[in-house]
């Protein structure tokens, strides 16, 4: 109805119409109101879809360009530290350079302490040195003192020189003796052989192991680094030699450092993918390499053990732990919960680092102040809090550490999962804040064994560290040629990060144990490993790296 009605036209209407006319136009407002209503709707729809992919892209961002290290501090503003040497130097005009056994025995330190006297030779009392005398001839001194002086004690100081690699031939003469009879040959004894009929020796495998596995060099760098000392020895040889060793002499030491495994209370577990070239399957399937070490709260000798396998199913865990009982902490990943199902006395504890990770996605993608507004740094502050006060005990004895842990850490606790449950229907389930406190959730009962327990680490962090060493080591080289290869190198990468968690120098103890261990080759009894263990008192001194006074 276009026209507009007058007031005296409408009293011409009976009752009966201006009702029916008054029902239409309530039905035109009740359609108008709902089109309305519908597109508001879709339009928080769509903004919600807009937020969750600005998120993404942000954080997809931030991933690839960003700093990762989720490092904040919530009493200020976020610790954002890109340049750190210009952070370190600070206001410095100057910096003192590092004193000779700061270089030889750990990195210079920012703050200034006072010099211990003889700390130097005692720290460098293990190095060789070569004295350089610098003398005036008789000469120049009698032009300057004539016939009558005397010689003052030296000024005497140090310089570190460094050496590069050197090689040398090993020539063996083996005595060879005959009776008056010509009958009898005697020789005289001989070093066992690390490999029959091989050049290999316990000095030149041990720097191939310490390439590849502490220094993270594919085999093909050592091939052109050898050859830069005119030593020509291909990648195949090198690659045969390290998986005949590691399955022949260092299996034997991976498998009792197994065993000694299962005395800590606590362990933790992590894995990785890695991609081996031939093992049967399709070119780029998945392969994994899963690690384990004992709880980074332990107070003996840490162990790490990697394991490669070509799948990531439970039967793997099942199978490397199934003598342990204890306490494992690990990420969410549901094949260890499944195994605690199974195994009666084995408990699974959460990781909290994994638990704040989409939090600090989130805040480090938005960055400064926008970040403060927001439910993930709410959560992230909330579980800074949990660590400060867990960080507070950490001098405590296991037994007073759960004490404390259940009177001041655990109110914090129930008080963040509150928190989490009250807000969780406050951002979208897709979103990372949202898969964040879905994770949280889902996890609660994980995340809060650590209370129960003096000697659990709120988080996985200690077996991430372990194995990152391999993931850099991957990136270099990017795949395994074969199945062999991939359990030598997990061998390998066992025995050199537990010589590092242990203070040992993975070059002298890869040396050591290829000396020693060919040794007992036909022995049946094995005890000998208990003195080539890494925490062994009978290890040789130069396996040791020197410690600070």
């Amino acid at each position: 109805m276009d026209k507009k009605l007058t007031e005296k036209q409408l009293t011409e209407y009976s009752k009966e119409t201006i009702v029916s006319m008054y029902m239409a136009l309530q039905e035109i407002t009740e359609s108008l109101k709902k089109t309305s209503d519908m597109q508001a709707e879709q339009m928080k729809t769509l903004n919600k879809k807009i937020d969750l992919l600005l998120e993404q892209l942000a954080i997809s961002n931030q991933r690839r360009f960003g700093r990762s290290s989720e490092k904040f501090d919530f009493d200020g503003q976020m610790e954002l530290c890109f340049n750190e040497a210009e952070v370190t130097i600070g206001e410095k005009t100057s910096i003192d350079e590092p004193e000779l056994e700061d270089v030889y025995t750990q990195p210079p330190r920012p703050t200034t302490r006072k010099k211990q006297m003889g700390k130097r030779e005692a720290d460098l009392k293990d190095l060789p040195v070569k004295i350089i005398n610098h003398e005036i001839s008789d000469e120049e001194l009698k032009n300057i003192f004539g016939d009558k002086w005397r010689r003052l004690p030296d000024e005497v100081y140090k310089r570190l020189a460094f050496h590069p690699a050197t090689f040398e031939v090993e020539e063996h003469h083996v005595a060879v003796y005959c009776g008056a009879d010509n009958q009898t040959i005697l020789r005289a004894q001989r070093d066992t052989d690390l490999l029959r009929n091989s050049i290999v020796t316990p000095s030149l495998q041990a720097a191939i192991y310490n390439g590849k596995y502490v220094n993270a060099l594919p085999l093909y760098r050592l091939e052109q680094e050898f050859k830069r000392h005119d030593i020509n020895l291909s990648r195949q040889n090198m690659a045969n030699w390290t998986i005949k060793c590691s399955e022949r002499y260092l299996s034997l030491l991976y498998d009792r450092m197994h065993k000694e495994l299962y005395k800590s209370p606590v362990l933790q577990a992590d894995e990785t993918p890695v991609e081996v070239s031939k093992d049967g399957r399709a070119a780029g399937s998945k392969s994994y390499m899963w690690v384990y070490r004992t709880g980074k709260m332990y107070d003996k000798a840490p162990i790490i053990l990697y394991e490669y396998q070509k799948t990531r199913k439970a039967d793997h865990p099942r199978s490397f732990l199934k003598e342990y009982d204890g306490v494992l902490v690990t990420d969410g990943y549901q094949v260890y919960h499944t195994l605690e199902k199974e195994q009666k006395n084995l408990t699974v504890a959460g990781c909290w680092s994994h638990a704040r990770r989409r939090f600090a996605d989130v805040v480090k993608a938005r960055g400064g102040e926008k970040a403060k507004n927001t439910l993930a740094y709410e959560a992230l502050k909330q579980i800074a809090a949990i660590y400060k006060l867990d960080n507070a005990l950490s001098k405590y004895s296991k037994e007073e550490r759960v004490r404390q842990r259940q009177l001041i850490v655990k109110p914090q606790v129930e008080a963040f999962f509150v928190w989490v449950k009250t807000h969780q229907h406050e951002v979208p389930s897709k979103s990372e804040t949202g898969k964040g406190m879905t994770y949280c959730l889902n996890q609660e009962q994980y995340l809060k064994v650590f209370l129960e327990h003096g000697d659990v680490p709120l988080d996985n962090n200690a077996t991430e560290s372990a194995i990152r060493g391999f993931c850099v080591g991957k990136n270099n080289w990017h795949l395994i040629d074969t199945i062999h290869g991939a359990k030598a190198s997990a061998i390998a990468y066992s025995i050199a990060e537990t010589a590092k968690a242990n203070n040992l120098k993975p070059y002298q103890y890869f040396k050591h144990l290829l000396t020693e261990i060919p040794k007992h080759q036909e022995d049946k009894d094995l005890t000998f490993l208990e003195d080539l263990l890494p925490w062994s008192e009978k290890l040789p001194a130069e396996c040791k790296k020197q410690t600070n006074l």
